[in-house]
């Protein structure tokens, strides 16, 4: 038995005062459009094929459940794999914790290859140092990557 909940009451019940239903795909693009337009940056949540230019036009488009469709995947920005919307607050905070590593790692490792650069030039680096020093930086980076295990919900 399915119980169908009126959009209106579940707008209210989450604090949601203006909200719209039921639009065609033209309609949704309108839509964000104008929010973009008027606020600067719209998220767009969509499971269908005809969420997917309003998912392609907002700033950051997620589409939502395991069972929407291949085009409302492709097109969005992070792919929900469930119907919890309560994993998104955790989904960005995972994004930026990545973001940060991901800068870390390259500052590391061009620092490590200038270092390597400025110590070629004397002749103080030989290959073997260069290839061990190249290595260590690889385990450091992957290590440092790890950190993002530990990243809880």
């Amino acid at each position: 038995m399915t119980i169908r909940v009126p959009l209106n009451a579940i707008a209210k019940h989450v604090g949601v005062s203006d909200f719209q239903a039921e639009l065609l795909p033209q309609d949704k693009l309108n839509v964000i459009k104008s929010l973009r337009k008027d606020f600067g940056k719209a998220v767009m949540l969509g499971d269908g094929v005809n969420d997917a230019p309003a998912l392609a036009a907002a700033t950051v488009g997620v589409a939502v459940g395991g069972a929407g469709t291949d085009t409302a995947l492709e097109t969005a920005d992070i792919a929900l794999m469930g119907d919890d919307l309560r994993k998104l607050p955790f989904t960005i905070k995972l994004s930026r914790k990545a973001l940060e590593i991901i800068k870390q790692n390259i500052s590391f490792s061009i620092g490590i290859k200038l270092l390597a650069l400025l110590l070629v030039i004397p002749g103080w680096l030989t290959l073997w140092i260069a290839i061990f020093a190249d290595m260590g930086a690889t385990l450091l980076v992957t290590i440092n990557s790890l950190r993002l295990l530990r990243v809880q919900d």
